[in-house]
């Protein structure tokens, strides 16, 4: 299953997409929840399940996809996201390379927090203003957002809490990101989230997790990789971080980013107004966003 949010007609609906992908079931009608974030909280695993399966198999009254504007699946958080620094070997060799230290392995997943109050979507553009940044970069990123509330997971046990998965773009102000010694300005600027296009359910994937991830500027390809490579896959990430912390459902848990960001290329290559990002997961799609 993969759900949406989107708008048609001036609402702001959520979804979910039919097999072919090229229509949309409005779930909003079937349930009585204002968003998909809503939806995800009140999530019962057991009941709505079957329930949205059948929906998918009789419901008649489609919306054709290419009638509406896809959106951010959760354009407001429900807390801030997640994050995990530092979490494919490759990124972090270029990152202490750029910062002209010498790379030590991370002995512990690496989290920050990223404010995300408001989050953009599939087509939506980034605004760039020049007087807080000159050195925006990208991040492709696997998602991972939690469906039921946990403390201290076991690592068996982390496919029960997870709702489904979504893509990423972690947009970085990397001269806030050193200014400020610690990353959480540099990532939390406004609208420097962008999320989807859609949050598909866990049920499409197994635990290991292995999805190609890539990201292109312009069309030319800057990120490929796999999420086998990261140093901490997703069981880990979800049993050490649940440790003394409640997760929450609908909280976002991003994974990290593996090598070719901007600042790692030489000379490093900013995003300036004009360009184009694409950020593509394996099983999930593309997210692109316009720097304007």
């Amino acid at each position: 299953m993969r759900f949406l949010s989107y708008d048609l007609d001036g609402e702001r609906s959520y979804g979910a997409l039919t097999e072919d992908k090229k229509h949309i079931i409005n779930l909003s009608e079937k349930f009585n929840y204002e968003t998909l974030l809503d939806f995800i909280i009140e999530y019962n695993e057991k009941d709505l399940d079957k329930t949205v399966k059948d929906i998918l198999k009789s419901e008649k009254n489609l919306i054709d996809l290419n009638e509406v504007e896809i959106v951010s699946p959760i354009p407001k958080t429900r807390r801030n996201i997640i994050c995990l620094g530092l979490n494919y070997l490759d990124h972090a060799k270029e990152s202490e390379k750029y910062k002209d230290n010498n790379f030590r392995l991370p002995e512990a997943p690496a989290y920050f927090s990223k404010m995300s109050a408001s989050t953009i979507g599939h087509n939506m553009s980034l605004k760039l203003d020049e007087n807080l940044t000159e050195k925006l970069d990208y991040e492709v990123e696997l998602a991972i957002v939690i469906g039921k509330e946990g403390t201290n997971i076991p690592k068996d046990k982390v496919n029960d809490y997870i709702f489904g998965y979504t893509i990423m773009n972690d947009f970085t102000a990397r001269d806030l990101q050193r200014k400020h010694t610690q990353w959480f300005k540099g990532k939390s600027l406004d609208n420097y989230t962008s999320l989807g296009p859609v949050v598909v359910h866990k049920d499409e994937f197994d635990l290991p997790l292995e999805v190609y991830l890539k990201s292109y500027v312009n069309g030319e390809l800057r990120q490929s990789s796999n999420t086998r490579h990261l140093i901490y896959d997703i069981e880990e990430i979800i049993s050490d971080f649940s440790k003394g912390v409640t997760l929450l459902p609908g909280d976002i848990i991003a994974t990290g980013t593996p090598a070719g960001v901007g600042m790692g290329m030489h000379p490093p290559k900013f995003l300036k107004k004009g360009d184009s990002v694409i950020c593509e997961i394996e099983n999930i799609g593309l997210l692109e966003n316009k720097i304007v």
